[in-house]
């Protein structure tokens, strides 16, 4: 009976320890899998990241393509790795390092055929970044340069149509910022200041669709300070571009409800003047993957490469997860494939 009951505790004992073991074995953090890849192939690599592009696994595919920059840091497939980083990211949302891989691109690489590329795509990352007109418009500016600089280093690419294109929607974008303030000044009482806004909008912005409310807005804003022959002048100008617009309708009834008349009567036609050329704001076409576009350093930039990329390289349709702002319609299309020489 004795040998039995010393037998309990040191049984107790060792159940206890086997416990405490297990329960540091659960506490104790995971070891994070190994991520580095063994030596392998460039093309074997390469193909890899461009099957998880083509499936829209992003991370992964920016994995294997860091891969290929890393083994193989000097090839033809490492300056191919950089873009299709570059637009994995681009794809992923993550504007940041899509920028700096472009920038890094266009460093390495100045005088490649790629490079219109890479600066087209990183003009796409501030772009997207716009904000609406009631926020901080840093970022529309940073736009706006990048897509200037696109249009004067590549004027006869399809990069440079597109850029003017969105050169045009970011004007608007700015024209609006304007707008908003002087909207906010003439309600506040401080005419001049709202006068000011608008005719910078007029100056600045005249092509946009903000100019026909900017001159009617110069109109309330003139006969509020009693300036009748300014009020009429713009709105002869409004009159003669907008006749049939809603904001000349709009200045017509001020004017000859104080009693002035307008030579011009609202007549629901389109505009004619300089004034009334208006972009197309609809949809620009989305960016698309660079394995198409990539050139050899001894060639032109509008010229592509020729080389044959992997068979399971990525396919120039895949589209972003989320709409951009100047898209509300829902109406992205992919562009067509450049020439290839």
């Amino acid at each position: 009976m004795l040998a039995k009951v010393r037998v309990l505790p040191a049984f107790a004992v060792v159940l206890v320890l086997a416990v405490g073991l297990g329960g540091c074995n659960l506490l104790a953090p995971k070891k994070k899998a190994d991520t580095t890849y063994a030596d392998q192939p460039v093309e074997q690599l390469y193909s890899v990241g461009a099957a998880r592009l083509d499936a829209h696994r992003w991370g992964e595919a920016i994995t294997y393509f860091k891969e290929v920059e890393r083994q193989h840091p000097y090839s033809e497939w490492s300056r191919r790795a950089i873009l299709m980083e570059a637009y994995a990211h681009y794809q992923s949302n993550s504007y940041d390092d899509a920028i700096a891989d472009a920038n890094r691109f266009i460093e390495l690489y100045p005088g490649n055929g790629s490079a219109a590329y890479a600066y087209f795509l990183k003009a796409e990352c501030y772009f997207e970044e716009i904000l609406d007109v009631g926020r901080d418009q840093a970022a529309t500016q940073l736009a706006a340069n990048s897509m200037r600089e696109v249009s004067r280093r590549f004027p006869h690419t399809e990069y440079a149509s597109d850029a003017r294109l969105k050169i045009d929607m970011i004007n608007d974008q700015l024209a609006g910022k304007e707008m908003t303030i002087g909207r906010y000044y003439l309600r506040s009482g401080d005419t001049l200041a709202a006068i000011g806004r608008f005719k910078l909008v007029i100056e600045r912005y005249q092509t946009t669709s903000h100019t026909p409310e900017a001159l009617e807005r110069l109109v309330e804003a003139y006969m509020t300070l009693g300036l009748v022959e300014e009020a009429k002048r713009n709105a002869a100008v409004l009159g003669y571009n907008y006749p049939g617009d809603y904001w000349y309708e709009a200045a017509y009834r001020l004017m000859t409800d104080k009693g002035y008349s307008l030579s011009v009567k609202p007549n629901g036609r389109t505009g004619r003047g300089f004034f009334s050329r208006a972009s197309n704001f609809f949809s620009p076409p989305p960016i698309s993957p660079p394995e198409s576009q990539l050139a050899q350093p001894d060639q032109s930039p509008a010229a592509v490469m020729s080389t044959t990329p992997p068979a399971s390289s990525a396919s120039p349709a895949t589209q972003k997860p989320k709409r951009p702002w100047w898209d509300v319609m829902h109406l992205e299309k992919a562009p067509p494939p450049p020439p290839t020489s």
